[in-house]
């Protein structure tokens, strides 16, 4: 059974779109770069997704730059 952690805050980031600080959901996404099928399990990389709890805007910024 998942649980919820009422005293958790969000953090506050920048929000471009609202130009200022605001809360932020942050999370951390594996995805698919390569198109094609035979090497898609070599081009997985991680990415960090934000998304503004005011306005709803999202970012993405891949975390490997290898």
């Amino acid at each position: 059974m998942a649980t919820q952690n009422q005293g958790f805050e969000a953090i506050s980031e920048t929000c471009d779109e609202c130009g200022r600080e605001t809360p932020h959901e942050v999370s951390v996404q594996i995805r698919t770069e390569s198109q094609k099928r035979e090497n898609a399990e070599f081009s997985r990389e991680p990415y960090r997704v934000t998304e503004c709890q005011v306005c709803g805007a999202s970012a993405s910024q891949r975390m490997n730059n290898a």
